[in-house]
């Protein structure tokens, strides 16, 4: 009796004694060895499969796909992603692809620079974790724009992002008198010269001109368009078969539509055209330049402009050239040449002009212009005026 009693005894102590030595690991080990055959131990997280995308094409939708280990766990899974603007959004998975399941980032999201995401996973308990990446370090996306899209971009930037320019200016022009070359019979009731007295006809030469404008740019192939209204008053010397200064007064009201074309990245094309009411009648024309450097920067600009096609009112021609110089961060200053027989005049003139313009700040800026102009080698006269623009 004695000695099955010591036997128990002993073999006791020595489960005691080799559960002791044993090692956390080989616990863990012992314990699974414990449970009884055909029962696995019960996951208390759910796990998620899924291959990241590191790149994706503008304004087409990001297709995720997973798949989920021990699905019972789960209640719901989202993408939550972080868009260029830095929008926080956020969509479901749903069954579907060759993983099982996909979720849909929309298209409109997808903008340069990129976005970033991440899965978040919402358990049957209540609680929701990160699966993939985090709020705080979301897995980024970097979306691939074209060519155009990204100098669309930087000339928007550069830009102040301000795609309209709303404008009014001002210009006086005299050529000082001007003198023809053929006599003419003088009209009646005139008070230089008796009825059919043969005279050289003589006019102090002058016009003011007024507009407004507006100029939309989208910046791609097509780089700006818009449209302006204005009128002109003045007075030149028309060709007339006899001397009447009353008839001597010239002028129109016209209208213009424009648009111009990135060619290069340094070499637009700009083309115009225009409709009128002079003194005469109902008049078109057709304008065009071409610019040579950067567009807003430093350039050159060569161009024409014509008002009056053929025998329809005509009204004039210029032929221009200027030289945009940037001369400081806000201030470009800009010789220009013209020559031209606006308005209704005999004979081609010459400008010789300056204009500056100045960035006052918050889409504001102004232009200022004066200059000296001749038809006649012994007469000329001044010119000078302004403009100032809106952008927005």
């Amino acid at each position: 009796m004695v000695t099955r009693t010591f036997a128990k005894t002993l073999a006791v102590l020595s489960a005691a004694t080799l559960s002791l030595s044993l090692t956390p690991r080989d616990a863990a080990a012992q314990q699974a060895a414990d449970i009884p055959a055909g029962e696995a131990p019960k996951p208390t997280t759910p796990r998620i499969h899924h291959a990241p995308i590191a790149s994706a094409e503008p304004g087409t939708k990001l297709v995720l796909e997973a798949s989920f280990e021990h699905a019972e766990l789960i209640r719901n899974v989202l993408v939550v992603y972080q868009t260029s603007l830095g929008e926080m959004k956020a969509v479901p998975f749903q069954r579907g692809g060759e993983r099982g399941y996909i979720a849909v980032i929309p298209g409109e999201a997808m903008k340069a620079p990129g976005i970033g995401y991440t899965i978040e996973v919402e358990q049957t308990n209540g609680t929701r974790v990160s699966a993939f990446a985090s709020r705080k370090q979301l897995h980024p996306v970097s979306v691939i724009e074209d060519r155009t899209d990204a100098k669309e971009r930087a000339a928007l930037s550069r830009l102040g992002g301000r795609r309209s320019v709303v404008a009014v200016s001002g210009e006086y022009v005299g050529f000082g008198n001007t003198t023809g070359t053929t006599p003419i019979p003088c009209a009646a009731g005139q008070p230089t010269c008796q009825a059919g007295e043969e005279v050289l006809p003589s006019v102090d030469e002058q016009y003011y001109r007024v507009e407004a404008s507006y100029t939309y740019r989208p910046l791609r192939t097509v780089s700006e368009f818009g449209f302006r209204l204005g009128l002109v008053r003045g007075w030149s010397l028309v060709s007339l078969s006899e001397f009447n200064e009353e008839r001597y007064k010239v002028g129109l009201n016209f209208g213009s539509a424009r648009i111009r074309f990135r060619l290069l990245d340094l070499w637009h094309l700009e083309t115009e055209l225009l409709t009128s009411v002079t003194e005469i009648g109902f008049s078109v024309g057709f304008g065009a330049s071409t610019l040579i450097g950067d567009p807003y920067g430093s350039k050159l600009i060569l161009g024409f402009e014509s008002i009056g096609l053929g025998d329809s009112a005509p009204f004039g021609n210029r032929f221009y050239s200027r030289l945009d110089l940037v001369a400081g961060d806000r201030v470009l200053v800009s010789p220009i040449v013209e020559v031209t027989d606006m308005p209704n005049a005999e004979s081609y003139g010459v400008r010789l002009l300056g204009e500056v313009g100045i960035a006052l700040g918050r889409g504001f800026s102004v232009q200022l212009r004066g200059g000296y102009q001749a038809r006649r080698s012994t007469s000329g006269g001044p010119g000078f005026g302004g403009s100032v623009l809106y952008a927005f």
